[in-house]
């Protein structure tokens, strides 16, 4: 009988390969996926890491490495893992154009092959919408150190409008995945000690409308999470205004929460 999560796990491999291999380093966004205001989730991870300098450092699901080379620019030792060999091989090559050096590994997230306590941070961003999260869970509890940290970010699924976006961009995007509900946090403290977590992206969301609406942006031929980031310059101004009113509403009205686009979660071993 086939295993569907190697199915899975297949799919998403060549998704990424191909992703890799149209991706040029030089439109690798590393320091504005963590500086550019259009990146609350990095920016409210940063403030809660504090200095990284000299941490062992995980970066799961790399992707392109945004998060492995800015972490090793300021000062971590990072090893970055990915399914796809493409993606570690971008990985290397942004990694060389920025003058640091970062470990790479071709391995799935909820198979590890660290041994126990291995890491002081594991960074995970878009990645636990793809896994399985109870399994890629135990494997982050069991390579952190004691009193490790984990910082992960992923989008929720209860937004009636993320819903339409994902059912429209679907070349951009692989179809097993599942975004995270608030009872997905359940998941975390089961495991770890200290969960903190933060939403991000309610009237803000307006810029998707935008794109989609007003400048005519096919969600399924432009990723509208990467151009927020490209284009920061150009929609900060509004970004800014409409994050006022976010902290706002979601500090007066919790319950708003659940219909933002992403969740960041904050969790110590």
């Amino acid at each position: 009988m086939t295993d569907p999560r190697k199915d899975v796990i297949e799919l998403e491999e060549r998704f990424h390969d191909e992703w890799a291999r149209s991706t040029p380093v030089e439109d690798i966004q590393v320091d504005a996926t963590f500086e550019a205001p259009t990146a609350p989730e990095n920016r409210h991870i940063l403030k809660w890491l504090g200095d990284v300098r000299g941490l062992s450092l995980l970066d799961l699901g790399c992707g392109c490495g945004e998060a492995a080379v800015y972490f090793a620019k300021r000062g971590a030792n990072v090893t970055a893992v990915d399914l796809s060999s493409c993606m570690l091989d971008l990985v290397q090559r942004v990694a060389k154009a920025h003058g640091v050096s970062v470990a790479t590994a071709q391995m799935s997230a909820d198979e590890l092959k660290f041994s126990d306590a291995t890491f002081d941070v594991v960074y995970a961003a878009n990645l636990l919408h793809h896994v399985d999260i109870p399994k890629c869970l135990d494997e982050i509890k069991r390579v952190l150190k004691p009193c490790g940290r984990v910082v992960s970010w992923d989008p929720i699924k209860h937004n009636p409008l993320i819903k339409v976006y994902r059912w429209l961009a679907t070349s951009v995007r692989t179809p097993d995945e599942h975004p995270l509900g608030m009872r997905d946090l359940n998941l975390f403290r089961e495991r770890f000690s200290t969960v903190r977590y933060e939403t991000f992206w309610f009237t803000t969301l307006w810029i998707f409308l935008r794109f989609f609406l007003v400048e005519k942006v096919s969600p399924s031929k432009e990723r509208y999470w990467k151009k927020i980031i490209t284009e920061a310059d150009r929609l900060a101004p509004i970004y800014r205004r409409m994050e006022n009113i976010d902290r706002w509403m979601l500090r007066a009205l919790p319950f708003l929460r659940r219909y933002c686009w992403n969740i960041v979660i904050c969790c110590v071993k």
